[in-house]
Order: C-alpha cells, then sequence, then structure tokens
C-alpha cells in the first residue's frame, strides 16, 4: 500500500503487500504424499484378531490407520504441513514428525483428523518430510509412516565475476551477431552457462540496451513464463541506457529479454551473480549509506577520476558492512563526465571484466544499481572505462554474507504504482519535493527490503529520487503524529528534463516496514513502480 504525505497530501492507493505477495509467492511450493504411500505396521491382518495387549483391542479385524501429507511454503523457509490422519483404531494417536534438518516434533490425535504444523527451517534447502503416526502402543504398536519431499522457497545468492552472457552486437551468446528485432526477444543461456549452476532459480543481469532508433522499453522474465507487463530497461532514440535486473530462470535454464519497440536494438546482459534454493548468502539491507564521493574526496582522493583509470573501496570491515560479507549491494552514479563512457565495477584482484556497469554522455547524471562481488581484501574496484574524467558517487545499500537471515523470494511482476494511472491514482504527478510512502513490510514484519523497479517519467527539470525506510509507523501516520522524514544524502535514479529514467531498488523495509520514494527536485514528476522480489527472514 502506498500513500502520499508531506506538501504532497495526494491519497492513498493499495495494490498490493509484502504479505499478499509471499503467500502468492510461496504457495506456489506445494509437495504432497497420498495416504495409500502409508508404510503400515504391527497392524493385524484382515479377519484376524490382534496379538496385542488388553488396551490395543482397538485394533480388531479391519483396522486401519494411514496418514496423508501435504506441505506448503508459507515465507522463505517456513512449512505448513498437513497430517491428514485416518484410523478405526478408537485410541489416541501418537504423531512424530521428523522435519529432515534433524529436528522433530510430536502432536496428538484422537482419532481420524487432519493435524497442521508448521517449521521453520534454519537454512533453504531440500528437506524429506516424515510423519509417523502410532497406536496406543507407540512402537510396540499399530503404527503408518509417510514422508514427502520439500523444497523452501527461499533462494540464496552466490556472487559471481562480472561475465558476459550475451552481446547481440557480436553474437556473444547468440546464434549470430544481429539487432533483438522490433517486438522481438533475445533467449540468454543461464544454467549451465560460465559455472552458473543447473538448478539456478535466479540472476542478477546488468542489462544495456544501446544502438537505438526510437524509444521502447525491456522487459525481463523466465523463459517459458507469461511475458509481464511490466518493464525493466527505459531508452530513448540514441540512448545506451543500463538497467540490473533480478529475474527468475525459465525450467529449461534461459531467460528472455524483450524488446517492446518499433525498431531494433542491441541488448548485452552481464551476470554477476545468482540465487539458488542451497544455503549460500543471505542478504542485510542497510539505510543508504555513501561510501564515495569524489566531488568531495569521501572514500577515494578528490577530483574527477581521470579516463582509463580506477580507484578501489573499501566495502567490508567499515560502516556496518561485516567482515564476512560477500558482495554488496550498490547504487553508484556518475556525474560530470566530459565525455561518453562506461564505469566497471569488480571486485578487487581480479582483471577488468569486459562488462560494464553504468553508461554515459558527455554532461550526464545517470544512476545504476550494481551487486558485485567482494574482493579477499575486502575491497572493489571502480573503473572508469571513458578516455575523459568524471566524478563517480557510491552508495551502500546493502550485503550478502553466510550470516545473512533474508532469502529472496522472486515473485511474478506487478505494477505496484503508476501516478499516471487515475484509476489507481487520483492525486496526479508525485509533487516537486514531496514523497509518496509505501507500507510493504508493516502487516509482516519478517520482510526486510524489496526488489523494485522505479522508473521516473514526464520529468520537465533535473532531479533525483531516493528510496529508503521511513521512521514513522504506521500509526502515526493514521493519527497524524507522524515528523517529516529527512532523505539521506544519497540518491537511486538521476533525471533531466524529458527522460524517461529507470533504475532497480533494493529497498529496505527499515524497521517500521514503510518504503518513502522522494522526488528531490523542483518539479512534479510521474513515478513507476514494479515489484519482482521480496526478501524474507522467516
Amino acid at each position: 500500500m502506498a500513500q502520499a504525505a508531506g506538501p504532497s497530501a495526494d491519497g492513498a492507493h493499495g495494490v498490493t503487500s509484502s504479505k499478499d505477495l509471499l503467500k502468492t509467492a510461496a504457495n506456489a511450493f506445494t509437495f504432497s504424499s497420498p495416504a495409500d504411500r502409508s508404510v503400515k505396521q504391527n497392524l493385524p491382518a484382515a479377519g484376524k484378531k490382534a496379538a496385542a495387549a488388553p488396551q490395543a483391542s482397538g485394533a480388531a479385524a479391519g483396522a486401519d490407520l494411514k496418514v496423508g501429507l501435504s506441505g506448503t511454503g508459507t515465507s522463505a523457509r517456513m512449512i505448513e504441513l498437513k497430517s491428514e490422519i485416518t484410523s478405526s483404531l478408537g485410541t489416541p494417536l501418537s504423531v512424530v514428525i521428523d522435519w529432515g534438518d534433524g529436528t522433530s516434533s510430536g502432536e496428538v490425535a484422537t482419532g481420524s483428523e487432519t493435524k497442521t504444523s508448521h517449521h521453520v527451517y534454519p537454512e533453504v534447502g531440500s528437506y524429506t518430510v516424515k510423519v509417523t503416526v502410532y497406536g496406543v502402543d507407540g512402537a510396540n504398536g499399530p503404527s503408518a509412516t509417510n514422508e514427502m519431499p520439500f523444497i523452501t522457497p527461499g533462494s540464496e545468492f552466490t556472487p559471481h565475476s562480472p561475465t558476459r552472457l550475451l552481446d547481440s552486437r557480436d553474437g556473444t551468446g547468440a546464434a549470430q551477431a544481429a539487432q533483438v528485432p522490433a517486438w522481438g526477444e533475445a533467449r540468454v543461456k543461464v544454467a549451465g552457462n560460465s559455472g552458473i549452476p543447473a538448478d539456478v532459480a535466479a540472476v542478477v543481469l546488468n542489462v544495456t540496451v544501446t544502438n537505438t532508433r526510437t524509444a521502447g522499453h525491456v522487459r525481463a522474465y523466465a523463459d517459458g513464463t507469461e511475458r509481464p507487463t511490466t518493464s525493466n530497461v527505459n531508452y530513448a532514440a540514441g540512448d545506451s541506457v543500463p538497467n540490473l535486473v533480478i529475474v527468475p530462470v525459465g525450467k529449461n535454464g534461459y531467460v528472455n529479454l524483450y524488446n517492446s519497440g518499433e525498431q531494433g536494438v542491441d541488448l548485452i546482459a552481464d551476470v554477476t551473480g545468482y540465487f539458488t534454493r542451497t544455503s549460500a548468502n543471505g542478504y542485510t539491507p542497510t539505510d543508504p549509506t555513501r561510501f564515495v564521493d569524489t566531488r568531495e574526496g569521501l572514500g577515494t582522493s578528490r577530483g574527477m577520476v581521470p579516463g582509463r583509470s580506477q580507484f578501489g573501496v573499501q566495502i567490508t570491515g567499515t560502516r556496518g558492512v561485516p567482515a564476512g560479507a560477500k558482495a554488496v549491494a550498490l547504487n553508484v552514479t556518475v556525474t560530470n563526465p566530459r565525455a561518453a563512457g562506461h564505469l566497471t565495477v569488480f571486485p578487487s584482484g581480479q582483471a577488468t571484466p569486459n562488462t560494464s556497469n553504468v553508461n554515459f554522455t558527455g554532461g550526464q547524471t545517470i544512476a545504476n544499481s550494481v551487486i558485485v562481488p567482494v574482493g579477499s581484501d575486502g575491497k572493489i574496484i571502480v573503473r572508469n572505462g571513458g578516455w575523459d574524467p568524471a566524478d563517480v558517487i557510491v552508495d551502500v545499500v546493502g550485503y550478502y554474507s553466510p550470516d545473512s537471515l533474508s532469502a529472496y523470494i522472486p515473485v511474478r511482476p506487478i505494477r505496484d504504482l503508476d501516478t499516471r494511472d487515475s484509476s489507481q491514482w487520483p492525486s496526479g504527478p508525485l509533487k516537486a519535493n514531496g514523497y509518496i510512502y509505501s507500507t510493504y513490510g508493516e502487516e509482516d514484519p519478517t520482510v526486510t527490503a524489496m526488489v523494485l523497479n522505479t522508473t521516473v517519467t514526464n520529468t520537465s527539470g533535473a532531479g533525483h529520487l531516493t528510496v529508503f525506510p521511513d521512521p514513522n509507523a504506521l500509526w502515526q501516520y493514521q493519527n497524524k503524529t507522524h515528523t517529516r522524514p529527512v532523505p539521506p544524502n544519497s540518491s537511486n535514479l538521476n533525471w533531466t528534463a524529458g527522460k524517461t529514467v529507470p533504475n532497480l531498488v533494493q529497498a529496505s523495509t527499515g524497521v517500521n516496514g514503510i518504503v518513502d520514494f522522494w522526488n528531490r527536485s523542483g518539479n512534479n514528476v510521474d513515478l513507476v513502480i514494479d515489484i519482482f522480489g521480496v526478501y524474507d527472514r522467516h
């Protein structure tokens, strides 16, 4: 649910909540084993009396005992288990659940009934759940056992050295060098490519569109699924525009990039990591924190970064990022460039890859999200691949580590807000220096961050968007006792007049579950928010 506040008290809308998203996405993970698969022991043969103690006399001729299982994911690592017990013993039953992770729990059933149990796994992964129902004599009496597999909905991150998987300009990852045609798509092989495992659930790609002749946009989605109506990269004629995407991988191991434009374009896709449903690195969001600003000498020497040069940034062990972090989530901005060029961000200790993260033209200010592995010394390298100087800004928004608790659940892309749509948002554009707050995690405190694509359009002047957790609780907004938040010194996307600009945002929901979207400019803008996934710690 998003609402407007501050000087632009625009009203409210409620399209989605993280609780609903989790329910829909996690419930897709449903497993079962019917009752007829039960393995029975110590039950008398039909037509015979049980050779058991008197108290077990309920196990008479024709007695039956069985259990059917169904398990559904309800969050990143939680299962809701239903044990459907059928019994004609006429006595109380003992139900023992082996969760498959070295732990077990017990229930008591009075006879034929369905027991509902919940369990949170310590790690994402695949487990075998086994349920045994015992008669009154326990292990010495009749019993029925059934088991089923269960895979957690959540997935964890493995960093990958920046590697180019697709370049339509030279045929990398494609059958031939050719532009992606209008209303056409490129298929990107992910699973089994460049060391990415076959069981990959989602992939982090930096997608760049270039050599554009008209306006359009690019949509990324799992091959074999319905094409979404959301967008990932918006472009105009003559643009070279990058954007980070976190996209599910199809069952066949491919991701599709669809060109929704009237002319062909070139597409480039660079991988920097992937998610699997095996224990790896969870995510910890942070409040946006500026690590580098070459205009001030923050984090590196003061002054523009010369062309064809680079600098290192200490990431781990400082400013809240622990020494054990394996990758970092950034927002990287280039400003004041004297000519066209690109930035490449990569782990220290490695050769400069042939990939890019931010593409820019002379005089342009542009930002892009970056997820990059951290070198063994805790540093990353930022390289100016252009021939002329430029200023660089780096904001940290989170990190991945083995000790981080939040696992990722991709969701079917959904458009959460479009201020151009009067049926959804009757208040019109986001006002100058105003903000919208969205209560994504207010209903579910286990949600720690949202994966969003934010797009600003219908711009009449320069500005930037800042996304950060709101310090107010929802009840404070409801009774009008909230205080106006103070935006941090960070930006998520930058724009100039007449431009439509997208950027991926990994938005922390903070302590109150509320995310703010600030228009840091003196002009009204239209804001579009698409949801692509949720980080959940439960």
